[in-house]
């Protein structure tokens, strides 16, 4: 029997929860132990996963960047989920319409490395409700930055997840871990 491939989910989030537009707030926490992490979690997938207002994010910048995680970003497969958007020009992107909890829950059954969705957060909130994220990856700044798009919106419900794994860098930044139960 096929091993069914996982869906991780990544994403930069300040102390008060805050996901909405790390590009803002995110940097002066970046050093190598972040780097790593991030190049971690984009190493062990063959197929990255976007909503259209990070995939238009990164589609700006990576394909004019060099180096590992540039090479892994722009030769990685790209799936895309809008209802707006027409073409994707990004290397290795394809759209995806429709149902997409149907679509990614057979993915999810056909042979592969994990699908890794960056950012992205009604998609996030979507799968999470849906039951198809089966790690979420926190890396929590610390930083309260007392407004913007939080993660987990008071109407989400009861999620339940488990610690699996925690780590605190040397910037304040702690990586978190969580799996369904």
């Amino acid at each position: 029997m096929t091993a069914v491939r996982r869906i991780t989910a990544g994403l930069f989030m300040s102390l008060d929860g805050v996901v909405e537009a790390p590009e803002k707030w995110h940097f002066p926490y970046l050093n190598e132990e972040m780097s790593d992490a991030v190049g971690q979690m984009h190493a062990a997938a063959d197929t990255l996963l976007l909503g259209r207002v990070t995939y238009e994010a990164f589609a700006a910048v990576w394909p004019h960047q060099t180096g590992e995680l540039a090479d892994q970003l722009n030769g990685i497969r790209k799936l895309v989920v809008s209802a707006t958007l027409d073409t994707t020009t990004w290397a290795n992107s394809t759209l995806v319409r429709g149902d997409v909890v149907t679509t990614l829950a057979a993915l999810k059954q056909q042979p592969g490395k994990n699908i890794h969705l960056s950012g992205s957060v009604t998609l996030t909130r979507m799968l999470l409700r849906a039951g198809l994220i089966d790690e979420l990856r926190l890396l929590v700044h610390p930083i309260v930055l007392g407004g913007g798009q939080r993660l987990f919106a008071e109407t989400a419900g009861p999620i339940p997840l488990r610690l699996t794994r925690s780590a605190a860098f040397t910037t304040g930044v702690v990586d978190l871990t969580y799996q369904r139960p």
